[in-house]
């Protein structure tokens, strides 16, 4: 029953203006989400704004589908608001809310054409006749599915399958279009190919998207900005170029692509943080925005990309193991009870390094921080 009324809102003689209209706007404030003595959401706040494509992120109990199931209605907050438009919708139910909704099992009716299921939320509405063929025709097309109209859904493929659910989702025009891991069950090259699909379809309809996913991969390329999720917490709210340049824990640098954390002792001098890495052998500079640990210890985050590598008979390092990706060579690397991993561009005619070599390491000073060093 509730995915049923996921794709139904209440009856309605007129289709709902779209997000191009401004509407759409939603914001959390301090939601908390409790399943006994269990907290699955912990006093998250986010805004989004009418439009914007945002994605919820984090690994299996971080509660990001939680919190995805209080804005849609289906689940109660235990304290905390939920606005829509500034208005607040804690105590509308889920199927009078008018937002689109598409699950990852696709909840298509078996037993209806595809023109049919994408017609249903429009019929629930109170349209009917030439306005729902129009309707429908400009949904298939929408999603690259002309001509599919007539066929079942067992007759066309899982990622046409997923078409047809966003199709169906959109058809009404929502402001707003919630996404729970619609690409999970997808293999990988259709899965890319359905989210630069998606991020177009995006552009051309306008609604509000937030979207969940696992996949930090997917998270970035599609969203325009990123909530970052542990343990029911929101840890980073920001565009993609935020979490990677400028985690703002060491939870985001380490689940936002690769990172490597030394562990640096501190001292502060005027505007500029002293830090050294007494297994690496270096001293570096920082920046005080650079340095989020209080203490006169820290960990030392830096990706593999701002690593760089020289052979070098007496260098500190040793070359453990390496593995070529045609641009780049990643190269796995141990110095004293340390092991850390580079990506070095590989160059026209400059050597491959090797296991067994010893070579100097050095970073990227300005692009690295300091988090503290519980981690």
């Amino acid at each position: 029953m509730t995915i049923i009324a996921a794709m139904t809102a209440e009856h309605s003689t007129s289709i709902p203006v779209s997000s191009k209209d401004k509407r759409g706007a939603v914001s959390v404030d301090a939601i908390t989400k409790m399943f006994g003595s269990v907290k699955a959401v912990d006093g998250v706040s986010l805004s989004v704004e009418p439009g914007e494509f945002v994605a919820l992120l984090g690994s299996s109990g971080s509660g990001k589908s939680t919190l995805l199931m209080m804005i849609a209605g289906f689940e109660i907050p235990s304290s905390g608001d939920i606005k829509l438009d500034g208005v607040r919708i804690n105590d509308v139910p889920g199927h009078r809310r008018g937002f689109g909704m598409v699950f990852q099992n696709y909840a298509l009716f078996p037993h209806m054409t595809i023109a049919e299921n994408i017609a249903y939320p429009l019929r629930r509405r109170g349209m009917s006749g030439r306005d729902v063929e129009r309707e429908v025709t400009k949904a298939l097309k929408l999603v690259a599915l002309d001509g599919y109209g007539a066929r079942l859904p067992s007759q066309i493929s899982g990622g046409q399958q997923q078409r047809v659910a966003l199709a169906r989702a959109l058809v009404f025009r929502p402001a707003l279009l919630l996404m729970d891991e619609p690409l999970g069950a997808l293999d990988r090259k259709l899965r890319q190919q359905l989210q630069m699909e998606i991020k177009l379809i995006h552009k051309e309809v306008g609604s509000t998207i937030i979207f969940v996913t696992h996949d930090q991969e997917e998270a970035l390329s599609m969203a325009d900005r990123v909530a970052v999720l542990e343990h029911g917490r929101l840890q980073q709210f920001g565009s993609p170029r935020e979490l990677y340049e400028e985690p703002a824990t060491a939870f985001v640098a380490d689940f936002i692509g690769e990172t490597n954390f030394l562990p640096a002792e501190l001292s502060r001098s005027g505007e500029n943080v002293e830090v050294a890495t007494p297994d690496l052998g270096l001293c570096v500079d920082l920046r005080k925005e650079q340095v989020l640990s209080q203490q006169d210890r820290g960990l030392l985050a830096v990706r593999p990309e701002f690593i760089r590598l020289e052979i070098d008979d007496e260098g500190k390092a040793t070359v453990l193991e390496s593995a070529y990706t045609g641009t780049n060579q990643s190269v796995l690397v141990q110095v004293g009870g340390l092991r850390l991993t580079a990506r070095i561009p590989v160059k026209p005619g400059r050597p491959l390094f090797q296991s067994g070599q010893r070579v100097r390491v050095e970073i990227e000073a300005v692009h690295t921080r300091v988090f503290p060093a519980a981690r």
